[in-house]
């Protein structure tokens, strides 16, 4: 995600308890938090896909999805 987008989600964050955001900046505000999440889960899916787990016998395998 790029370091404008972040840092204006911050900026509506800190104006948010301050003062009252107008429509405009909460719609804005969902968007990028929504953006924010999804670009969060692909990187710890992708962490995860590449996390192996050791068994006793020293077998790898896969975490998967319950």
């Amino acid at each position: 995600m790029e370091k404008e987008k972040i840092e204006r989600i911050n900026f509506l964050a800190r104006k948010s308890r301050t003062e009252t955001l107008t429509e405009e900046e909460k719609a804005e505000q969902r968007v990028l938090r929504d953006e924010y999440r999804l670009y969060m889960k692909n990187g710890y899916m992708a962490a995860f896909s590449n996390t192996f787990i050791v068994d006793e016998n020293g077998n790898k395998r896969r975490l998967t999805e319950k």
